[in-house]
């Protein structure tokens, strides 16, 4: 078997990376997707991160060498025996065998955070919602999985703000695709605004003749990076739909994925959609199957090369400060 695509997926803690992942997920087929969340390589259990006053977002609390280590050997189709961090109590389980699949996606805090670990990932996406949703997010998320009071989230998230500051946010300068989800006008979560910028290390899906035309629409603009694609969450369906097969059809070859839908998410136990995350996800699906059908007949593998991969700003020297 060739070796696997791999997605990394950086963003701080309740940013999205699980709903992003989870829908790429279904449409590429569970038995063809290895999953790998970095937070499985915390070097301290919660307890002990509380007596040591240690954050999961800071490096010092996790396994960064671990995780390189074992990405680099699933890269080259190696299994590995990964530990295993249990949310739901913050305690560690028993490691498990994991074996590489046609793709591999890795979620997590910190993934992007050496130069090493970027350049064993294919597709460098960063998420990095609006700060008052994702509170929100996390508040549900860890209250009603994690076992935390509201109390408790809340003083977690005063403390861990400079620790996002410092190592968490400067990621994004080496993202490939930048995700800023923001509550839209009838700030309900199926009709979230989403921001992409289109970095241009990688080449992307040409939507400018769907763009521009209309006030409610979706618009791209030029930006420092590459370009800022601009989702409003209440366009009209019929527009989002138009944008979706302009994507498809630049990649034909997967047309047989179609037949499952993109941008479907939960609250609790009701399923809804998304038109926004459903475009979000198609971009980053994109970037997948181009690669993995390069790779199929003997193009590249080395999508991004480690020198357009430094920042422009020097993020690279302040994630270690």
């Amino acid at each position: 078997m060739s070796r696997p695509i791999i997605l990394g997926v950086v963003g701080n803690s309740a940013s999205g990376k699980t709903t992003l992942v989870r829908g790429l997920t279904r449409i590429l087929g569970e038995e063809h997707v290895t999953r790998v969340s970095a937070d499985d390589y915390h070097r301290y259990d919660r307890r002990q991160r509380a007596e040591l006053g240690l954050s999961p977002q800071d490096p010092e609390a996790n396994h960064i060498d671990i995780l390189t280590q074992h990405l680099l050997h699933l890269r080259r189709g190696e299994p590995v025996l990964k530990p295993v961090y249990r949310h739901r109590d913050g305690t560690f389980g028993p490691p498990v065998y994991v074996r590489p699949m046609r793709f591999l996606i890795v979620e997590g805090l910190l993934n992007f955070s050496s130069e090493t670990l970027r350049s064993a990932q294919d597709v460098l996406v960063f998420l990095g919602p609006q700060e008052e949703l994702r509170r929100a997010w996390k508040l549900k998320r860890d209250c009603t999985r994690r076992g935390y009071t509201s109390d408790e989230v809340l003083a977690q998230l005063d403390r861990q703000a400079d620790d996002v500051k410092r190592f968490i946010d400067p990621q994004r300068e080496f993202a490939d695709l930048i995700v800023s989800f923001r509550a839209g006008a009838t700030r309900d979560a199926e009709h979230l605004d989403a921001e992409v910028t289109l970095c241009d290390s990688l080449v992307h899906p040409d939507l400018s003749p769907l763009l521009n035309g209309r006030d409610d629409g979706p618009t791209l603009e030029p930006h420092e990076r590459g370009e800022l694609l601009r989702i409003p969450g209440g366009m009209d369906s019929d527009h989002a739909a138009a944008l979706e097969q302009a994507v498809w059809e630049e990649m034909s070859f997967a047309n047989h994925l179609r037949i499952r839908r993109l941008g479907e998410f939960t609250v609790g136990t009701d399923l809804h959609r998304s038109d926004s995350l459903a475009l979000v996800q198609l971009l980053v699906l994109y970037q997948l199957l181009t690669a993995h059908a390069a790779l199929a007949v003997g193009g590249r593998t080395d999508l991004v090369g480690s020198e357009q991969r430094k920042p422009a700003s020097g993020a690279d020297s302040a994630l270690h400060a």
